[in-house]
């Protein structure tokens, strides 16, 4: 589907009103809604903000800087939904009143498979840096319900500015993001207790959010640390690494030395965020 936008100024405020366009896709669709907020239905779609003609040949809002969940990836499990903070600068010669933000996906915003999240506000919470910029705050929500495995990787920060004489400017990439699906780690070392000298064995499971199903999966073929830290110490040493199974099981053996914690470290990747186990104590006699 397509969705188009409209801007408009109100009494000094920036009014957004959304044209949604269906289109027929094969295996899902989800709506990048009007009222920032997903439907229970999958479709995906794209959004083009579009100002008066007469602003065409004035001076735009020129954006300057766009930041989300402070710079840190955001991330997503299966349950719940998730808001992350989004800031935006612009600036204009006779200073910005307002700037309304959406976050996006796909290879371009007028392509059918793009798809995206609005802010959820119906206005930002702006401070003017200085006479001409202005910082506006606002927040996006990631609905598990609604996105798939695909979604996972690069989002685009795009975003329409009001200007204080009421030219608008838009921009559909003033900087990215990363979505990544939630990971979760475990580890367990036996026998217990275990005598000096003998083998060990240290068994977990390294799985992440699955969207398209709304369940846990294990992640394969992943390289996973295995940890140790000795008893009265606070930090961990790596002992070897353990590459995940077809269905994300990890699972090796070593010598015991001394009591103390083991665990699994996963470094992360760009679609999946760093996870570590807890620690499982062994008692080595």
């Amino acid at each position: 589907m397509r969705i188009r936008a409209t801007v408009a100024a109100v009494s000094g405020a920036l009014a957004l009103s959304a044209l949604v366009v269906p289109a027929a896709q094969a295996d899902d669709s989800r709506t990048w809604s009007n009222d920032h907020t997903f439907s229970a239905q999958k479709t995906s779609g794209t959004e083009r903000f579009a100002g008066s003609a007469a602003a065409a040949a004035e001076e735009l809002p020129v954006f300057t800087k766009a930041v989300v969940n402070g710079g840190k990836p955001v991330v997503v499990g299966t349950k719940s939904p998730q808001t992350y903070s989004l800031a935006i600068t612009a600036s204009h010669p006779s200073g910005v009143s307002d700037i309304f933000g959406f976050v996006w996906t796909g290879a371009s915003i007028d392509d059918e498979n793009s798809f995206g999240v609005n802010q959820n506000e119906e206005s930002s919470s702006c401070t003017a840096v200085s006479a001409t910029t202005t910082t506006c705050k606002m927040t996006v929500t990631f609905d598990p319900a609604v996105l798939i495995n695909s979604d996972a990787g690069t989002w685009k920060v795009g975003a329409a500015a009001l200007s204080n004489d009421g030219q608008i400017g838009d921009s559909e990439y003033i900087s990215k993001t990363y979505l990544q699906r939630f990971s979760k780690l475990t580890a367990n070392a036996g026998p217990e207790p275990v005598l000096k000298g003998k083998t060990l064995t240290v068994t977990g499971s390294l799985t992440r959010a699955n969207w398209n199903t709304n369940t846990y999966m294990g992640y394969t073929n992943q390289p996973v640390k295995l940890q140790f830290r000795k008893a009265g110490t606070s930090t961990y040493t790596t002992v070897k690494t353990v590459t995940s199974s077809s269905t994300g099981s990890l699972k090796t053996s070593v010598t015991a030395a001394s009591d103390g914690y083991w665990r699994y470290s996963f470094a992360g990747t760009s679609t999946t965020p760093a996870v570590s186990a807890a620690g499982d104590y062994l008692d080595v006699r």
